[in-house]
């Protein structure tokens, strides 16, 4: 079993971890203390929280773990706690909370501090150790997880750990170092252009040119002098010789978005480029060779493009030698925080402004949307709420869901009934509370829905009426309170 004693849990020879005790009773601190290195721990003392934000601040080297006391002279534990997790140097030190006074006000303070446990006094050895175990072990889990998360972004440039990103980095890894033709599909918003510049940094091209042409932002009639140049005079405004897109890319790589939007005609001209590396400039009858790799994305189905005509069906099996996609955020939740805290990073860096606390339920509403818009929205919302937020980013700062309003979906039959139920035939559990007259006396279970239905009314008006926020307050999933609004017959606004 592993041995997580007052050493590096992955280092049993390194040197031994630190723990700062900081308590006002003086008994409390030589406990721990005695406790504590009695397992192999480095043990410092503070008897305020003054004191021990000054340790913080100047320690030689970094200490693991502090175990704070709410109530304290002066600065209160759950103050200092806010100024530790302010501190770049010490935001992420884990830090147990302990208290002779506790309340769960305290409590859930706390654990929206970043907390990782809190415990009463008297305080109980067995339950002290194994909570700094557990805490230090989680705490080291972290670093592993935040290094090989740095790994994986300076070699991709793109975040995620989750399984589906995971399988995407190995299939980068495995066509990046050939010449194959790679089309790249997947929703609008889920990093193309970034799968593409992986493929391209981790290949033997990668001190060559990277040239990326938009093909749906180039006019019709300028896409195929833009793609391989034109001569002068090939037409009006064709002032003097260009050299086009494929020229440019000679010896690297070019990068073809949105390429579903290309006419027939410069698909034609694009399939003798990848087939003998042939192109000539608009204007011109002189052949010249280019060598290109090629790189492709749509976000467009181009298998019923071909079926439809709209796409040349060689060029399409030119391209797809070796298919990617991207998923969409919906397929890959767990990497939602990630995202979230790298854009938000991101974000107080390039503003100069100072870092800010994010309460949990802020993720939790996130994972509960669907994001059509996938990372490009996340970071749109998660930008936004930066600016709107005090010294915490919390659920208020959050915009309201666009793509979740039950308020205007209706059945085909225009009743707001849950799954398409016509009123009569819906499920009684669900169905509106009947009206009871005045005198007559409810039954359980017709008092219960009619609890149920004012509760829910209660927490939506208190939260203006937004779904992904009421349902993380009521603690249901949200296509349950969806069904519940629409069998009670809620309506906004009442």
């Amino acid at each position: 079993m592993l041995d997580l004693r007052g050493m590096d849990a992955e280092n049993p020879g390194s040197t031994p971890l630190t723990v700062l005790v900081v308590d006002d009773e003086k008994n409390i601190r030589r406990t721990l203390e005695m406790v504590l290195s009695g397992e192999g721990y480095d043990v410092c003392e503070a008897s305020s929280a003054e004191e021990a934000v000054a340790m913080l601040t100047r320690a030689e080297r970094p200490i693991d773990l502090c175990i704070l006391d709410v109530k304290l002279p002066g600065m209160s534990g759950i103050e200092a706690l806010e100024r530790i997790r302010r501190d770049e140097a010490t935001r992420e030190m884990p830090v147990i909370v302990i208290s002779g006074h506790a309340t769960v006000h305290d409590a859930v303070a706390a654990i929206k501090l970043g907390a990782s446990d809190f415990f009463e006094k008297p305080l109980n050895r067995e339950r002290i150790l194994v909570s700094v175990r557990n805490v230090l072990k989680a705490a080291n889990l972290a670093r592993t997880v935040n290094s090989l998360r740095g790994e994986l972004e300076a070699r991709y440039e793109m975040i995620g750990t989750s399984p589906v990103m995971q399988r995407l980095y190995s299939a980068i890894d495995k066509v990046a170092p050939t010449r194959a033709s790679v089309l790249i599909t997947g929703e609008s918003g889920t990093g193309k252009e970034m799968v593409a510049r992986a493929i391209f940094r981790l290949s033997a091209r990668k001190d060559r040119p990277f040239v990326k042409v938009n093909c749906a932002a180039i006019p019709e009639s300028l896409l195929e002098s833009e793609l391989f140049g034109h001569e002068k005079g090939a037409f009006t405004t064709a002032i003097q010789r260009k050299r086009g897109f494929f020229e440019q890319a000679h010896g690297g790589t070019i990068f073809l978005d949105e390429i579903g939007d290309m006419t027939l005609s410069a698909q034609a001209k694009v399939l003798r480029a990848l087939n003998n590396g042939e192109i000539c400039r608009v204007g011109s009858e002189t052949i010249q060779h280019v060598d290109v790799r090629v790189l492709a994305a749509t976000n467009r189905d181009l298998e019923k493009e071909v079926r439809e005509g709209r796409f040349r069906e060689d060029l399409f099996f030119r391209l797809n030698v070796f298919p990617l996609r991207t998923p969409s955020l919906r397929e890959r939740p767990e990497d939602i925080r990630l995202l979230a805290d790298a854009f938000l990073a991101a974000f107080f860096r390039e503003n100069g402004m100072k870092p800010k606390q994010v309460d949990t339920m802020v993720y939790k509403a996130l994972e509960a949307r669907s994001w059509p818009g996938n990372v490009r929205e996340l970071k749109n919302v998660v930008e936004r709420a930066a600016i709107l937020s005090g010294e915490v980013i919390t659920i208020a700062d959050l915009p309201e869901d666009p793509h979740a309003n039950p308020f205007e979906e209706d059945s085909p039959n225009g009743e707001a009934t849950p799954e398409g139920f016509p009123e009569e035939t819906a499920p009684a559990v669900l169905r509106p509370p009947p009206v009871v007259s005045s005198g007559s006396r409810m039954t359980l279970k017709e008092y219960r829905e009619a609890a149920e239905r004012s509760y829910i009314v209660e927490t939506l008006r208190s939260l203006d009426w937004n779904i992904s926020k009421a349902a993380i307050a009521l603690g249901v999933e949200r296509t349950n309170l969806h069904k519940k609004i629409r069998a009670y017959g809620i309506h906004r606004g009442e």
